[in-house]
């Protein structure tokens, strides 16, 4: 009956665990660029009682399987699922989206950090930020005009992206172009391109609030490159990544998870129902 009573405390707690999981994606519903998570639960080892024992080598008796007592639940794991949400067309020339899989990368200081949420504009200064002042990180020309790689084929490194100020209707392509017309030409020229990230595996990517992702331990470090080419996925401009919240499906899980949280609480209020029918054997 003890064994009981605290696997039923076990189902309480990650139940619970399971409802603020389903509880943060519903609140993120409406969230740009937002990734679900999901509980995944485990069951705790086992108490053996009896053995399992092999058939006897003569034939006479088969063999026993063994008799084990659970002793609970526990969290596996909390897992963000990476899938895309549908872009939703906005019209402003400097939201984009991501077709595919990847991230943009955002920067405060030298700590680089990385955002599905498109939604940039521009400063004072002219940078191109996030919506909380982290400027976007891709690549300006340089003195001989090279964009991502330089004369020898070698990549660059990133940099802050500022628009020049001698450009007007600046717009993005698919590939991640910023593009404008010049003002003392009067042709449409290229500016600036956005970078992409990608890991051998973002899920194990740190959440660190604001839209952003940090790299952790497990998912490997960044692999830089320029939207539409080598793979990399494309860019949806003029239009933002949702939620990729399925309120049907958390609805569902939140049914469920409430269910077993009351089954849980009955398996307590039984055992102590036992208990105390064993206190009260003798009168």
């Amino acid at each position: 009956m003890l064994r009981s009573l605290y696997s039923g405390v076990s189902g309480l707690r990650n139940h619970q665990t399971k409802m603020d999981v389903i509880g943060n994606n519903i609140a993120n519903v409406n969230t740009i660029g937002y990734k679900a998570s999901r509980a995944v639960f485990q069951d705790i080892y086992s108490q053996t009682i009896q053995t399992a024992t092999a058939p006897d080598a003569g034939g006479g008796t088969g063999g026993v399987n063994p008799q084990q007592i659970g002793l609970g639940v526990s969290t596996a794991s909390i897992d963000v699922m990476h899938t895309r949400g549908a872009p939703e067309y906005t019209g402003a020339p400097l939201d984009l989206s991501i077709d595919g899989d990847g991230f943009f990368v955002v920067s405060e200081g030298n700590a680089d950090y990385f955002t599905r949420a498109g939604n940039f504009t521009t400063d004072a200064s002219n940078n191109l930020i996030n919506s909380n002042g982290l400027i976007v990180q891709g690549w300006m020309p340089d003195a001989d005009g090279n964009m991502v790689f330089d004369a020898d084929g070698n990549m660059r490194p990133m940099q802050n992206l500022v628009l020049p100020q001698d450009f007007y209707d600046i717009s993005v392509t698919r590939n991640g172009e910023l593009v404008g017309i010049n003002q003392n030409t009067q042709q449409r020229e290229t500016i600036a391109r956005v970078a992409l990230a990608n890991f051998n595996n973002q899920s194990a990517l740190n959440k660190m609030g604001n839209n952003l992702y940090d790299v952790s331990q497990n998912s490997g470090l960044p692999i830089i490159g320029a939207p539409g080419t080598d793979g990399t996925a494309g860019i949806n401009p003029s239009s933002l990544e949702m939620s990729n919240v399925d309120l049907a499906k958390e609805f569902t899980d939140m049914i469920t998870t409430q269910r077993g949280f009351q089954a849980n609480s009955r398996i307590i209020t039984t055992s102590d129902q036992l208990l105390e029918e064993l206190v009260n054997l003798k009168r």
